[in-house]
């Protein structure tokens, strides 16, 4: 499953819902992404934007509605399926293997994918030189500094070689500085590594810098979709998230 020729790829989520005990967290969102584009989820807390990334990946079954990456459907599909289709992903909450050194973290992923053990050795390497985290690659991933932290579970999931890139909230406890540095990476991971990357992320300033396009979500439910620039000034968004300031 390599992604990084030149066929563009796309990831399609058609009418997905969840609901749970009648209530409905995500409710009917449809959106398409392809590979060399960054694609931003945002919306106010409790919005459905995690929710809806867990059933893209897998890690809860939709009520209805679908996800393809390509032609192939992956709802109802377990997590390592999902990956197996392409689909790779980081956590709000850090989710390293703590006891593992930072190397082994990277080559596990690679692994866990079915490249050979040295192959997965030399792309851990290089994509821990890629995100700035190249000499600490023999200390153990729970030691590192917070910031290194958040990059190395992205790292991770590039070892996997995916075609979409989901990353949930990759600037949380970064400072400005932090932020800063990690948007510029951001920035060349969609035509160097040929991935679409879907980001939610509650750093506008980051967002409305990084992202094509914009999905905004309230109660679950597609209010607004556009570029940066029409979503920033879409009366719905600055109503229920943005603000006046927005």
């Amino acid at each position: 499953m390599e992604s990084n020729s030149n066929q563009v790829h796309t990831l399609s989520v058609t009418d997905l819902c969840k609901s749970f005990a009648g209530l409905k967290a995500v409710d009917g969102v449809s959106f398409s992404l392809q590979t060399g584009e960054v694609f931003g989820l945002i919306g106010p807390n409790g919005s459905g934007k995690t929710t809806l990334i867990n059933l893209i990946t897998g890690l809860l079954p939709a009520t209805s509605g679908t996800v393809h990456v390509d032609e192939t459907k992956t709802t109802g599909k377990p997590p390592h399926r999902v990956s197996r289709a392409g689909i790779a992903r980081t956590f709000q909450t850090v989710r390293l293997f703590r006891e593992l050194t930072v190397l082994e973290n990277v080559e596990v992923a690679a692994v866990s994918m079915g490249f050979p053990r040295r192959e997965a050795v030399s792309t851990a390497h290089d994509l821990l030189v890629e995100m700035g985290i190249e000499g600490y690659e023999t200390r153990l991933a729970g030691e590192i500094p917070f910031g290194y932290q958040r990059k190395l579970e992205i790292a991770r999931a590039l070892a996997m070689k995916p075609k979409f890139l989901l990353l949930d909230e990759p600037a949380a406890g970064l400072n400005e500085e932090e932020s800063d540095l990690l948007l510029e990476q951001l920035r060349t991971i969609p035509l160097s590594k040929h991935v679409g990357v879907l980001i939610v992320e509650h750093d506008m300033r980051l967002m409305m810098n990084l992202c094509d396009r914009l999905h905004v979500l309230n109660y679950g439910k597609t209010i607004a979709h556009g570029t940066p620039a029409e979503v920033r000034t879409d009366p719905r968004v600055v109503s229920a998230y943005l603000g006046s300031a927005g």
